[in-house]
């Protein structure tokens, strides 16, 4: 039987899945609720909760989705090798070498990342895989060691940031391989692999006729139906302000949709009583410090996933209007100050 756990710490502190009923009528509840939650996978928590009349029809999907999970972990992993699978880092450790024949999933990853890149004017860029290292490097440091924590040269981020042109990521789809032209050149697919895997996931899960799930992968919530008596999922917010005595800052309605949060509370380093969190803006080489978080809400979790990092990097009137240029994609920024501001359809989600 399936590992379970009791406490929900374990979820991403971000958003937790809520089982209010929407303001909506509740309607006869015919099956019963389970949930799991792994640890092993994206470096995260991730969770499941489904709907089922008995937990034995609950484990073999959970059996199903914790396969996959595995397998997207393993192929988009930029840190360790796997035995027999070639990976991201198996592209980056052969970056100006030879091409590397992947599995077709991580051809598919890469030329979504391409259209994200389009889409996003370049703010979301998977070739910054060297400027993000360097990051990655001096935040590790710094959590380990805050006495000597350093912010990372100038110079030195600018030098790697000559070697993020996503045309030198060359993929070919007939042969299935993947090269990086630029010897210098690293690949760093966090914006988006988390959010592409649990789509595919939750693609694959319909396609076998699953309905009344959710997927909580590390905050990025995918649901599949309603919850199991036909009533909406609903996802909340934390507050970014953790001086505040509310915990969260609002719960939405979801039902076959996506929500994401990214915020600037979520990983950091403090250098001389500042805080630097982890998104780093393609421009200024640095962390961005206008907004707190971000939520996106689409139908697409690859697709939320992206503009979550991507909105946090532009100013309010440049993400509103992407967002709004988007079908069935909405926003809401929390503002250094505490502001709240939306996209134009967003408070229709809010639950009063």
């Amino acid at each position: 039987m399936l590992k379970r756990f009791v406490s929900l710490a374990l979820c991403c502190a971000l958003i937790l899945i809520s089982f209010c009923s929407c303001n909506t009528e509740q309607g006869e509840q015919k099956l019963q609720k389970f949930s799991v939650t792994y640890i092993e996978y994206f470096d995260t928590a991730s969770t499941i909760v489904g709907y089922e009349e008995t937990e034995e029809e609950f484990d073999v999907i959970c059996e199903f989705i914790e396969k996959e999970l595995k397998t997207y972990n393993n192929l988009y992993d930029i840190y360790k090798s796997y035995e027999s699978v070639n990976n991201v880092r198996t592209i980056n450790l052969n970056a100006g070498k030879e091409p590397v024949k992947v599995d077709t999933r991580i051809i598919d990853l890469l030329d979504y990342c391409k259209e994200i890149y389009t889409i996003t004017d370049g703010t979301v860029n998977v070739a910054m895989g060297s400027v993000l290292s360097i990051w990655h490097d001096y935040r590790t440091w710094g959590i380990n060691s805050p006495a000597t924590a350093e912010l990372p040269p100038m110079e030195r981020l600018k030098d790697s940031a000559k070697h993020t042109n996503i045309e030198k990521v060359v993929i070919d789809r007939e042969n299935s391989t993947v090269f990086l032209s630029d010897s210098e050149m690293l690949l760093d697919v966090g914006a988006v692999a988390k959010g592409y895997a649990t789509e595919c996931i939750a693609k694959a899960l319909k396609e076998k006729g699953v309905d009344n799930y959710a997927l909580n992968i590390g905050g990025n919530i995918r649901t599949i139906g309603t919850k199991g008596d036909g009533t909406p999922w609903s996802a909340a917010v934390t507050n970014p302000d953790k001086t505040s005595e509310e915990p969260y800052l609002m719960s939405v309605c979801l039902k076959d949709q996506v929500f994401v949060t990214s915020g600037s509370y979520e990983r950091f380093y403090t250098v001389k009583g500042v805080n630097y969190h982890h998104i780093i803006n393609p421009e200024t080489l640095m962390p961005e410090n206008t907004f707190s978080s971000v939520s996106i809400l689409a139908n697409d979790s690859g697709l939320a996933d992206a503009l979550s990092t991507a909105v946090f990097n532009m100013t309010y009137e440049e993400g509103k209007k992407l967002i709004e240029s988007l079908e069935g994609v909405e926003a809401m920024w929390v503002t250094a100050e505490n502001e709240l501001l939306y996209s134009n359809g967003f408070k229709d989600i809010i639950i009063e």
